[in-house]
């Protein structure tokens, strides 16, 4: 049975030009739980107007969208910058969503993108829509994750080396005879990347010979201030870390005014590492030693990807590219 506009509006309890409303974006003149149980009721029935299925096999409108976690953090910058590139040199204009990490603010940007009949999108996921994923597979529709890998769903997706560039600044720690090094990393919940850097900080620390004392593994809320705080609990306690390990650029700016904070100084009384090179990372005093990762690579290489899957008739299975990082050693060893 064909599912019509009319039953959508019929099951909602609303009217036909509400639904249309919805369908097309148009949130101004519409009450939140209308909206709400709209969409869900669409989902429940996988409507999706005429327009937008003859737009996955017949029409293009030469639009990409993308999801992002946090446009607070420049690491996408640079990684907006490698899709933003790519799309123009292939002829696509670049629609920018941010669901600062909501999962139900992430599920309307991608519907409502979908609705607005994008060709394709990227999404770097909150790992909390794994079914809203596995319904768009299901529909065929093109989609690329970066940066983060959803586990069970078969998608193809672009990452770095989250391992590796843990292992190369615990390496480099270890070889300037740190032994009390801490890790500070925002709640793991399934999120690749700190599960994966918590991992190589663990792994290099064992394959080097070293114990791992869980004292120096510092989980912190993503919140203003969390970072900060439990850097000077830690530079407080009896046995202070003598190196500490930044998974996050954003936070490792914390842990920089925590240790002034406390009259303290790098490198003499504490060493320090951050991850992801950003355009401060030498401007800092001292400048900073980072883990680079390939940002402006991972965007042109998921941008590529997605035009392919766009431009292709032949569907390959989805596999996970991995990039490598590099460890850029300044002065604040």
């Amino acid at each position: 049975m064909k599912i019509t506009m009319d039953e959508v509006a019929k099951r909602a309890g609303v009217s036909k030009t509400t639904v249309s409303r919805i369908i097309n974006g148009n949130f101004q003149h519409v009450h939140e739980d209308t909206k709400e149980k709209v969409l869900k009721i669409i989902n429940e029935l996988n409507y999706r107007p005429n327009a937008l299925a003859k737009s996955l096999k017949q029409m293009k409108t030469n639009v990409i969208g993308i999801v992002l976690s946090n446009l607070q953090n420049p690491f996408w910058s640079s990684v907006l910058q490698g899709v933003e590139d790519t799309c123009h040199s292939n002829g696509y204009n670049l629609m920018i969503c941010n669901s600062n990490d909501n999962s139900k603010l992430e599920q309307e940007h991608i519907e409502g993108l979908q609705m607005k009949q994008v060709d394709g999108i990227i999404v770097n996921p909150t790992m909390k829509n794994k079914q809203l994923f596995q319904s768009i597979i299901d529909r065929e529709y093109p989609i690329i994750a970066i940066n983060r890998k959803i586990e069970d769903v078969p998608l193809d997706t672009v990452v770095v080396d989250n391992i590796k560039g843990s292992e190369l600044a615990m390496e480099h720690f270890i070889e300037l005879g740190k032994s009390s090094i801490a890790i500070i990393v925002y709640p793991p919940d399934g999120i690749s990347p700190r599960e994966e850097r918590l991992q190589g900080y663990k792994s290099a620390l064992i394959n080097h010979g070293h114990t791992i004392n869980e004292k120096y593994i510092l989980i912190v809320e993503e919140k203003k201030g969390a970072a900060k705080e439990e850097i000077k609990k830690a530079l407080t306690s009896k046995e202070p870390p003598d190196a500490i390990f930044s998974t996050n650029n954003m936070m490792t700016l914390e842990i920089l005014e925590g240790i002034k904070e406390l009259g303290m100084s790098v490198p003499q009384d504490v060493s320090l590492i951050g991850y992801d090179e950003t355009v401060w990372s030498k401007h800092l005093a001292p400048p900073l030693t980072t883990v680079n990762q390939p940002s402006y690579e991972m965007g042109k290489l998921a941008a590529e990807k997605l035009i392919n899957l766009l431009n292709t008739k032949q569907k390959a299975e989805p596999k996970v590219t991995q990039l490598q990082p590099n460890l850029i050693i300044r002065e604040s060893c």
